[in-house]
């Protein structure tokens, strides 16, 4: 199942919809096919009126079927296509039945497209044809050659439905587990800080309510405290909401969405702070969950920039490479020890998470700072990871 892509073609709606890598296959598979059905016929009928028609009908069908990429973001294309090639193929195959032999790869671009139910009543028309066919040139009538090659047919359609159903109940648990770790993460998240952070002002409001008639003074220091730790608990809501994927990012079909949501971040990032967004490659659509760790990384570097980096200038550079996509995050700031930053630290933390998004992502980041020297954080994504 790791080879089926994870999106169909307009207009496809068929068992074998997303198993885009098939369709070179099977036109080698018909050329194979159409060339030996075509020697086998000369060499039975010879080259007579007859056997010109024969040739220019495999040829016909054989340069049809390759015609299969022409019109790809029409939705009404595949539908006339498949269409076109049974009709083709049962024109050839009442003429010369030979040429029956041809209807496996024609059956299985049928299952490409149509829906299901659709499929099967094609690929049975289909088997019933060519049934007759090869009745026409067999000695007396044999129920095998008709109940074996129906029989096949059904088998090999509902084999491929069930498999097709499998691999839908796989998609969704991954959904679910996804949607499961994020709310992992979510939670994680909200205790470790918005949770700690009422938990202290609980306690330091009650601290200043038992202090207020005696300690005046240490009760409105509790007070300052309190309202201090709810403005941080406040930018820490704020922030886990921010980390959210946009909504625009779930639509991104050439990777522009990703760029202004890159834009817009290093626009939003501190004011007075000089942030350039610079894009390296050619330009492609990611999965929105990559898109979004992107941006979520740029939010999070941009922001240690802000609390810790004392800088006056960053760039955020967004590579596509063959096989992955790359962004990097580099200050002039003062720039620290990474091996100094302690776990319980903002920087920690953060840095922390940063590298747990992308493992979970199958990607990797690193930072690469010293005193003075600046911060640089990076982090990649392979561009087509693989389908567990």
């Amino acid at each position: 199942m790791s080879d089926l892509s994870s999106v169909t073609r307009p207009g496809e709606h068929g068992i074998l919809a997303p198993a885009a890598r098939l369709d070179r296959w099977l036109l080698i598979v018909l050329t194979a096919l159409l060339a030996t059905c075509a020697i086998r016929y000369l060499d039975r009928h010879g080259f007579g009126a007859t056997g010109v028609a024969v040739l220019a009908g495999a040829a016909a069908l054989g340069v049809a079927y390759a015609t299969r990429g022409l019109l790809r973001d029409h939705a009404w294309w595949p539908t006339v296509w498949v269409s076109a090639m049974v009709v083709l193929w049962g024109v050839l195959t009442a003429a010369a039945p030979s040429f029956a032999w041809c209807a496996v790869p024609v059956a299985f671009a049928v299952l490409q497209v149509l829906p299901f139910s659709w499929a099967v009543g094609v690929v049975v028309a289909m088997t019933l044809l060519l049934t007759a066919a090869w009745q026409r040139i067999s000695d007396g009538f044999d129920p095998v050659q008709v109940v074996g090659p129906i029989g096949v047919a059904l088998v090999t359609v509902l084999a491929y439905r069930a498999l097709e159903l499998e691999s839908r109940a796989r998609q969704r648990a991954q959904a679910q587990l996804g949607a499961l770790a994020e709310r992992t993460r979510l939670s994680r998240e909200i205790h470790d800080s918005v949770g700690q952070g009422l938990s202290s002002i609980n306690l330091l409001l009650q601290a200043a309510e038992r202090a207020w008639d005696q300690q005046p003074d240490a009760a409105r220091a509790h007070v300052r405290t309190a309202a201090a730790t709810a403005r941080d608990g406040l930018d820490e809501v704020r922030r886990v909401v921010r980390d959210l994927a946009p909504a625009e990012l779930t639509e991104d079909r050439d990777g522009e969405a990703l760029q202004q949501a890159l834009r817009q971040t290093a626009g939003e990032a501190v004011p007075g702070l000089e942030v350039t967004v610079r894009i390296h490659g050619t330009p492609i659509a990611v999965s929105p969950q990559i898109a979004a760790a992107l941006v979520r990384t740029a939010r999070g570097a941009l922001a240690n920039v802000r609390e810790h980096a004392a800088a006056s200038r960053a760039v955020v550079t967004l590579t596509y490479q063959f096989d992955e996509v790359v962004l990097d995050v580099r200050d002039d700031g003062r720039g620290f020890d990474p091996d100094q930053i302690g776990p319980r630290g903002n920087r920690g933390r953060g840095l922390a998470g940063l590298r747990a998004r992308a493992v979970d992502l199958g990607g990797h980041a690193t930072v690469e700072s010293a005193p003075g020297e600046g911060t640089t954080v990076s982090v990649s994504f392979p561009i087509h990871p693989e389908v567990a």
